[in-house]
């Protein structure tokens, strides 16, 4: 049975580069668009030259992470010619999305006043470090700097030790994320009523609403919630982790139904009732000697027994390196790793997207060599092959 593909003739524009709209566009392409990346002739996305592992010259593997399923074009958007292949292409699209710096689309013509004219339903998608309307529209930015400035460092890491950002570059995730869903709506929208718009998300903005609770709690009670040893939950214990005998795990007696049960598969059935320990405040407020107590149990056992006594009773996990973690034959079973054809690796792994449809993964293909379909998608505009000859030898393509 073939995978539903929802977004099968949308086509989307993205002159996009390294993390964030690049990871947006992404999920449209696995959900079927006709997305096509737009790059500078000389070079391309910059991500295509971030190391340390190559599939050839300067077409890395990191590329590879955020390129699935999509055409490459490329094309200098500061000539004439440019402007004139991207106002074709734009009266076939739907979408124009693109993260460059925030003072950029309107100046090379990426923004709805620009493009109405030439397509009144366009959607015109922005992802920027600071946004397109303020002082800093014109300031570089990247993820790990919105992870610091908006409290994401500061809640990272033991207490004791110096603020620490995310292993990963989640900022640049979410706001790629958000501007999909964003533009997804506008494109409903725009299906209905004929009329576009712009689509903003901004690195710092995406960011700060990430701080959810702690926000809340702050804004209305002044509390300023700090770091807690061993990555422990702020309000509710015993929510962390513990070192078993050969391994750390993570325990999580998240809710109140969750603590007689970790008890009783411990073998500790004594500490339900126990006035320090009997009551979700008590717990907290003895925190640290209930760790104490939980650390002696848990070392005694190596990290398998534990999870055998307490998987699917309540919610447990080991902690894995990010070998084990994508070793975990788990996500062969529910289909999280996949292998497709590159040029250079006709069996590549991948993951899979982590949306199903009628319980089916999304099918991927390789992210493109830099302009592989340029003269495809020039084709498809009517540009003969001695038409585009003439753009290569100029520098437009």
């Amino acid at each position: 049975m073939s995978v539903k593909q929802p977004l099968k003739g949308f086509r989307v524009l993205s002159a996009e580069q390294y993390g964030a709209g690049p990871y947006g566009t992404m999920f449209l392409a696995q959900l079927g668009a006709d997305v096509i990346k737009i790059e500078p002739p000389k070079g391309g996305d910059t991500a295509r030259h971030v190391g340390p592992h190559w599939l050839r010259d300067q077409e890395s593997l990191y590329f590879q992470s955020f390129n699935l399923n999509k055409r490459s074009l490329t094309l200098d958007l500061r000539t004439d010619e440019g402007t004139e292949i991207l106002h074709k292409l734009v009266r076939e699209s739907h979408v124009m999305a693109n993260n460059l710096r925030g003072d950029v689309p309107a100046k090379i013509g990426l923004d709805y006043d620009s493009l109405k004219a030439v397509n009144p339903a366009i959607v015109c998608a922005h992802v920027s470090a600071y946004g397109r309307d303020n002082e800093r529209a014109k300031w570089p930015g990247y993820d790990y700097l919105m992870q610091a400035e908006a409290g994401f460092c500061a809640l990272t890491g033991d207490p004791d030790g110096p603020p620490v950002r995310f292993g990963l570059s989640m900022v640049d995730f979410m706001s790629g994320t958000q501007m999909a869903v964003g533009l997804l709506a506008a494109l409903l929208d725009a299906q209905r009523s004929g009329e576009g718009c712009d689509v903003d998300v901004d690195l710092l903005s995406a960011a700060i609403h990430q701080t959810s609770y702690p926000a809340l709690w702050y804004m209305n009670e002044g509390d300023i919630t700090g770091r807690v040893p061993r990555g422990a939950h702020p309000s509710a214990t015993p929510s962390q982790m513990f070192k078993a005998a050969d391994g750390w795990m993570f325990v999580m007696a998240q809710i109140p139904k969750f603590w007689p049960i970790l008890c009783e598969r411990i073998g500790q059935n004594a500490l339900i009732a126990d006035p320090r320990f009997d009551t979700p405040a008590n717990r907290l407020t003895n925190r640290t000697e209930l760790s104490d107590l939980l650390d002696r149990v848990f070392s005694e056992k190596p990290v398998a027994q534990w999870l055998k006594l307490l998987q699917g009773h309540m919610p447990v996990s080991p902690v894995y390196e990010l070998n084990q973690a994508l070793d975990n034959p788990w996500l062969q079973t529910i289909g999280m790793r996949d292998t497709v054809n590159h040029p250079d690796n006709p069996e590549m792994d991948v993951l899979s997207s982590p949306i199903k449809l009628n319980g089916q993964r999304l099918p991927n293909k390789a992210g493109p060599l830099l302009g592989a379909d340029s003269d495809t998608i020039l084709n498809e505009i009517g540009y003969d092959d001695d038409a585009i000859a003439q753009l290569r030898a100029g520098g437009v393509i």
